[in-house]
């Protein structure tokens, strides 16, 4: 049985965090999260947390609060499960985690996630969770989004 967690990377769990690494077929899905650590860093909006099964790092996952002006909206900007861990519900697990932690948060409205047009298990994962697509595309990327 799974027990999902959302952790926060710290100087104890970033190597495990780092490890994880998608198929080589999937590396254009997504950045590494070496990457994405070192973008955390700069961008200190960002906020990076691994998906846990128990004490074992499985995931990961970087998201940040963002204001468009006509209301504020959590933009998700990594979701990736390791590719020995794949299959098994914990990127399902993890989004819905962090769905249940940003609705717990009051004023904001929506959150959006891209991903690679060819990215068939992202779009049908979003769109089981509700993702909508917005007909928008950012970098080469489809935006989808979901009301809160």
């Amino acid at each position: 049985m799974m027990n999902v967690t959302l952790r926060e990377i710290t100087a104890d769990n970033w190597r495990a965090c780092v490890k994880l690494k998608v198929a080589p077929e999937q590396e254009h899905f997504v950045a590494s999260n070496v990457y994405s650590l070192a973008q955390s860093k700069y961008e200190p909006e960002l906020i990076p947390l691994g998906i846990c099964d128990g004490e074992t790092m499985v995931g990961f996952l970087m998201y940040r609060p963002m204001d468009f002006g006509v209301g504020r909206v959590w933009a998700i900007y990594r979701l990736m499960v390791a590719h020995d861990q794949q299959g098994k519900g914990y990127g399902r697990a993890g989004m819905l985690a962090l769905l249940e932690r940003l609705r717990a948060i009051p004023g904001y409205n929506a959150v959006l996630i891209s991903f690679v047009p060819d990215n068939d298990a992202a779009r049908k994962l979003y769109a089981s969770l509700g993702f909508t697509d917005t007909g928008e595309v950012d970098d080469g990327e489809i935006v989808y989004r979901l009301a809160l």
